[in-house]
């Protein structure tokens, strides 16, 4: 019972507190679903990163103040990697079949060490960028919408050359928590 001290208790004041720990907090959770995709078991690696991914947004919430229901969680995350599928059907098809790899071993096993890495912790990334920039501009689990995210999810994945966008510190959209009017 004297865990009652977490690390959500010991929220940041400022804005750009709050930018700095969820900031850190999405790169520790993209290397964790990074190591997570090295389980060699195939969907578990997938259900692994899928749980990382729910943590993390659970924990931005906390950093954001914003309230956090874990079917919401779930059904936000399910319609962001639907939206992120087209914007990268590579990387997307990349992660399941790196996963099914892990059915035919050696060879298998060996690409799929070298693959699901790579694509859990970015595709972590990309959504832990997407709610750090959501939650910022004062959005909620309840009005998030994918599509209003299209473009900056595609500055944050790799070019189709091959180069990774540079990360862009926390922009706050027009709209911030200053001018969003109440109840919408």
């Amino acid at each position: 019972m004297m865990q009652a001290a977490t690390e959500t208790n010991i929220t940041p004041e400022t804005d750009a507190e709050h930018d700095a720990s969820a900031e850190a907090l999405v790169k520790r959770f993209s290397g964790w679903s990074a190591a997570a995709g090295i389980i060699p078991l195939p969907i578990v690696d997938v259900i692994a990163v899928g749980s990382l991914q729910l943590q993390m947004l659970r924990r931005l919430a906390d950093i954001y103040k914003v309230p956090f229901s874990e079917n919401r969680g779930k059904s936000v995350l399910a319609s962001l990697a639907g939206s992120i599928i087209p914007l990268s059907a590579g990387a997307s098809a990349a992660a399941g079949l790196a996963s099914a790899l892990k059915f035919f071993p050696p060879l298998g096993m060996t690409l799929a060490a070298v693959t699901m890495p790579a694509v859990s912790g970015g595709a972590t990334y990309v959504i832990g960028k997407v709610f750090i920039q959501h939650f910022a501009s004062g959005g909620t689990l309840l009005d998030f919408n994918p599509g209003d995210y299209r473009e900056f999810i595609k500055s944050h994945l790799p070019s189709r050359a091959g180069k990774t966008a540079v990360p862009s510190p926390v922009e706050h959209p027009v709209s911030s928590k200053n001018s969003v009017t109440g109840g919408a």
